[in-house]
């Protein structure tokens, strides 16, 4: 990592603008209702603070599309983030405006404020340099510690940067960076990838880009009916992206062509129904019944990819193995999630990208067990398609 970091900073008496994640979940009564992404951000803001700095944080929630919108307001985010701290948590009624350069000037030296949504304003997404810019006025340094959002080139992203002479990484950002990219870049192997998840649609940039760099590729979940059918097997009701065949079968030829094991599922559990309660049997892949559902990975399967991630130096996972959201269709999942923990404590580098791999993990309550969780479901995506993230671009070289 050739970026500056937070720990390159001089911060006491400075103004540290943070770009944070905390685009989280609120429950009905508006508070925090999943703290990950507030916890992942505490070193960085905890080392500005104990420096003397001042610490002005900002991120977005949910899409209010361009209007303040009481329901996406971050103040309870704000509350949420003093009781981890320990002290209290400023909070600004806008992100930009006098009355917010007014609680800027007055805040002291080891003190935090949370400013309000950046998508109150749509100069956020369009990254509109005058709202970059003004920004940019309530700072001296920027430290950039949002992962999850260093896929999009916006205001309070990249557009900032070009107002600050030092942009610095923060923890979570060169966590990231420092898994993720040695996952790309030079990973311990033999190297897994398992891609699991709904669609091809979502992954083909990662799986082309994965199939150059990996010694074992598994694919799982609902994508895997779209290999099967264009192997020519019968699908059942199974979720198909039918304009995507011809694209699995080029997939399928060339990994023959490449010194790669691809690996699909053997065995699926199917079901009469999408529902918890529904019928369900474990079928060989070839046996599939019409009018069914394929909604998990069957027992042979487990044990087939549980050995692949044995044999392992480094595994990447990226999308669950089948509906991991109702628990009869969660089991090929949660495998997975134990058998990267086994890995793990037996020095095998286990990385867990964003999103939905992400939340089974944690449901899974193995999320201390895997050598990092990604933060970012679409940035981790990108990044393991060698795309370059605007956000990371952004950051000031050494």
């Amino acid at each position: 990592m050739n970026t500056l970091t937070i720990d390159d900073l001089q911060l006491k008496g400075k103004r540290v603008l943070v770009r944070v994640d905390f685009n989280v979940p609120l429950d009905e009564q508006r508070c925090v209702a999943d703290d990950t992404r507030i916890v992942e951000s505490l070193p960085t803001i905890k080392k500005i603070l104990a420096d003397g700095g001042k610490a002005i944080l900002m991120s977005h929630l949910g899409r209010p599309k361009g209007k303040p919108k009481p329901e996406f307001s971050l103040k309870p985010v704000a509350e949420h983030l003093s009781t981890l701290i320990g002290k209290p948590v400023r909070f600004a009624p806008d992100c930009i405006g006098a009355e917010v350069k007014k609680i800027v000037d007055g805040l002291q030296n080891g003190e935090c404020l949370l400013l309000e949504n950046l998508r109150y304003h749509n100069e956020e997404e369009a990254n509109d340099p005058g709202f970059a810019k003004e920004l940019a006025s309530l700072g001296d340094v920027y430290v950039n510690d949002a992962f999850g959002s260093a896929h999009r080139a916006h205001a309070s992203t990249e557009g900032v940067t070009k107002y600050f002479a030092q942009n610095a990484a923060g923890y979570l950002m060169q966590k990231e960076l420092k898994y993720l990219g040695s996952a790309i870049e030079n990973p311990a192997r033999p190297y897994l990838a398992i891609l699991g998840g709904a669609k091809i649609s979502g992954k083909i940039d990662v799986i082309q880009n994965l199939m150059n760099k990996v010694d074992t590729l598994i694919i799982g979940g609902g994508m895997a009916f779209t290999f099967y059918k264009a192997e020519g097997l019968e699908i059942g009701n199974s979720l198909l992206e039918a304009d995507k065949i011809d694209l699995a079968k080029q997939i399928l030829d060339e990994v023959k062509t490449k010194n790669i094991d691809m690996l699909l599922p053997v065995d699926i559990v199917i079901a009469d129904k999408i529902d918890n309660a529904a019928q369900r049997k474990v079928v060989k892949k070839n046996e599939m019944p019409q009018g069914w559902w394929g909604l998990d990975i069957g027992p042979e399967t487990i044990r087939l990819f549980v050995n692949a991630i044995c044999k392992s130096k480094t595994v990447v996972w990226n999308g669950p193995m089948g509906m991991f959201e109702m628990d009869n269709f969660a089991v090929g999942t949660n495998a997975i999630a134990k058998a990267l923990a086994d890995a793990t404590s037996k020095g095998t580098i286990t990385i867990v990208g964003g999103g939905d791999s992400a939340a089974s993990i944690v449901k899974a309550g193995l999320e201390k067990a895997v050598s990092h969780v990604s933060t970012g479901g679409g940035a981790s995506l990108e990044f393991l398609e060698g795309k370059i993230l605007p956000g990371v671009a952004a950051l000031t070289k050494k």
